[in-house]
């Protein structure tokens, strides 16, 4: 069935595309582009689909993909009165982290701009986190079954792919002119109080060697202490995560809260030990992936993230979780009560709670200490 053609509106200006969020916007947009609702369907739960809407009959159904040349691209599949070059289009295709927009049906190409200079260091940030998520995507997968396996000083797994996944990060953030921390580097000093960046290029790790999701790129941008802004993408499943402190927090272009919710999430217990299960937690879940697991906080599937019961955590492996949980609204706590501060230094461990609000993350420190 041909595609109708959207009458044009008067006078210029962007079309106020959104991401469609439920089954009635899905209805409603396989309408005006003449196909099933079941063409779209999976463009909800799909994180390599995004539908977006607006309230006038537009649509335009993108596909991340990777051309001949090997540049992630977001395909323009199906539209109605939508171009490549609509604000919201290059948007969804710069959170993707792809180069370019591709026109499915015209093969007209739209390269995807970097931030100018003068744009806030948070939203420049986030433009080449998703970059640098993508590559590491990539790095990843090239690196699989690379035969460098070895064990890193505190008894956890090294892959040939955290080494790659590393190089490719660092030289997608390096446009942003900000000290980088990393997990697999030796720590920078970082002059006065300056911004940096902290990254864990290959989160779960264990996870990734043993074929197990979730494992994750995770980074975040630091501002005296705070995370402000942080990007994490889930490499097993195409989810991400992104936000900025003063803008909110989305999962795949969704904007999402925390709420309080039953389930707990915990780290991995180490041998021989076990995983405390608070008394108001209905359940707790162990991913393996701790980058992941403060995000899952943060978009409301999770009630709360400890690690009270054991030594803690380095801080490139929930930094870019915390940026996240802070942008939607959430809150950290140390075992003194006191809200979180960061420190440049991805050898100390930190414990905490996360929490969707402080009379939460109060009531589960009580709990646990």
């Amino acid at each position: 069935m041909a595609e109708p053609q959207l009458e044009e509106r008067a006078g210029p200006g962007p079309l106020d595309l959104r991401v469609a969020t439920g089954s009635g916007q899905v209805q409603a947009a396989a309408r005006a582009v003449g196909v099933a609702p079941a063409a779209l369907a999976t463009a909800l739960p799909d994180p390599a689909l995004r539908l977006l809407v607006d309230d006038l009959g537009a649509v335009a159904l993108l596909r991340r993909e990777w051309g001949a040349d090997g540049h992630a691209e977001a395909v323009l599949v199906r539209r109605r009165g939508a171009r490549i070059d609509q604000p919201a289009v290059l948007a969804a295709a710069s959170a993707w982290g792809c180069e370019r927009v591709r026109d499915g049906r015209g093969g007209d190409v739209r390269p995807v701009p970097p931030p100018a200079d003068d744009t806030p260091l948070a939203d420049r940030f986030l433009h080449h986190a998703a970059l640098a998520a993508t590559r590491v995507e990539v790095a990843v997968a090239l690196a699989r079954d690379a035969g460098q396996d070895t064990t890193k000083a505190d008894g956890s797994p090294s892959l040939g792919a955290d080494e790659a996944a590393h190089l490719a990060a660092a030289h997608a953030l390096r446009p942003l002119g900000v000290t980088v921390l990393s997990e697999e580097r030796s720590d920078r000093p970082v002059p006065g109080d300056e911004p940096w960046v902290v990254l864990d290029p290959l989160d779960g790790t264990g996870n990734f060697r043993a074929g197990l999701a979730p494992w994750a790129f995770s980074a975040a941008l630091v501002q005296d202490g705070r995370p402000v802004a942080g990007l994490v993408a889930d490499l097993s499943s195409g989810r991400r995560w992104s936000g900025a402190v003063g803008a909110g927090a989305r999962r795949d272009g969704v904007p999402v809260r925390p709420r309080d919710a039953g389930t707990v999430v915990a780290p991995t217990a180490p041998p021989g030990s076990a995983v405390v299960v608070p008394a108001s937690a209905r359940r707790v879940r162990v991913t393996g992936c701790t980058a992941v697991d403060v995000c899952l906080v943060a978009d409301g599937a999770a009630g709360a993230w400890q690690n009270l019961d054991r030594s803690g955590t380095h801080v490139h492996d929930v930094a870019g979780g915390l940026a996240l949980l802070a942008a939607a609204g959430g809150v950290a706590l140390g075992p003194d009560g006191a809200p979180l501060r960061l420190r440049p230094d991805t050898e100390t461990l930190i414990r905490f709670v996360a929490t969707g609000t402080e009379e939460r993350a109060r009531a589960l420190l009580r709990e646990l200490t």
